[in-house]
């Protein structure tokens, strides 16, 4: 009994990472550029108990038995497709309509700016030193050009438009332009990123003990594959959450955790019967 609610709890505890999975992706089934996760599970080791030694006796069954100890999360996987793309009809929202491609954002973090990258495309204005504008996201982080610097503007600006191969051109009211490339990198392995927050991803810190570098995860479109971006303006992506489907997930980890539970519940009350045996 001891050994069956070791099982239980052992694959409870897994099965709650795996509700935080699900109700992380209900929570931002409204959050723009987002990528839900989606986690698999596996059997945990098993320990062979064979028959004695001195048991002879022919049989079809196999010799011994095999005791589990439970299952857990095997890996967790991000849903990289497009989400449904929302219209917006504002100049500053993009939605990138290619999958693995993601804008560039200067984050300030603990050691100095990173390069961070996400899917969500609406940006804004943010006021600079003297007549200087900067593009920002939506939490208020630099956008990235091809060169890795933060793009600004002199101002005012009044108009913005993108042409297909990622530059984005700002006009005045004066008939001034002025013209910035918009950073957008392809993350070819993006289940080996790290994930900041709902939206933002960064390279994994590990990478050496991975044996990969940074080639290998991503690529700069720049140059002549700039023909490759997939850009809409005035839109933005949807969350790719299936809400479904995510709800059937939770009913059926549900249950699945009521089942264990109830198998805790059941070894107890014959550990009881056996305790009472006089």
């Amino acid at each position: 009994m001891i050994r069956t609610m070791t099982t239980a709890v052992n694959t409870m505890n897994q099965l709650q990472s795996n509700l935080d999975i699900i109700g992380n992706n209900l929570s931002n089934i409204n959050t723009h550029g987002y990528k839900n996760n989606q986690a698999s599970f596996q059997e945990m080791l098993y320990q062979q108990f064979n028959n004695d030694k001195a048991d002879t006796a022919q049989r079809q069954s196999p010799e011994g038995i095999r005791y589990g100890v439970g299952a857990m999360l095997s890996q967790t996987q991000m849903n990289w497709k497009v989400g449904a793309l929302q219209v917006t009809d504002r100049n500053l929202d993009f939605a990138l309509t290619e999958p693995k491609q993601y804008f560039n954002i200067i984050k300030q973090g603990a050691d100095g700016p990173e390069t961070v990258y996400t899917r969500q495309g609406n940006f804004y204005l943010s006021p600079g030193t003297g007549n200087q504008v900067s593009l920002v996201d939506g939490e208020g982080n630099a956008v990235s050009d091809r060169a890795g610097n933060a793009i600004q503007f002199t101002g005012p600006v009044d108009q913005f438009e993108l042409k297909p191969d990622g530059t984005l051109v700002a006009a005045s009211a004066n008939g001034n332009e002025q013209t910035a490339e918009l950073a957008v990198t392809v993350i070819e392995r993006p289940n080996l990123m790290t994930r900041l927050s709902s939206t933002h991803f960064t390279l994994p810190e590990n990478m050496e003990e991975m044996n990969i570098t940074e080639t290998d995860i991503l690529t700069e479109l720049t140059g002549a594959n700039t023909a490759e971006i997939g850009i809409q303006q005035g839109a933005l992506e949807g969350s790719n959450v299936d809400y479904q489907k995510e709800m059937t997930d939770l009913i059926n980890v549900q249950r699945s955790y009521q089942f264990n539970s109830r198998t805790v519940s059941i070894a107890d009350q014959m550990l009881g019967l056996i305790n009472n045996i006089r």
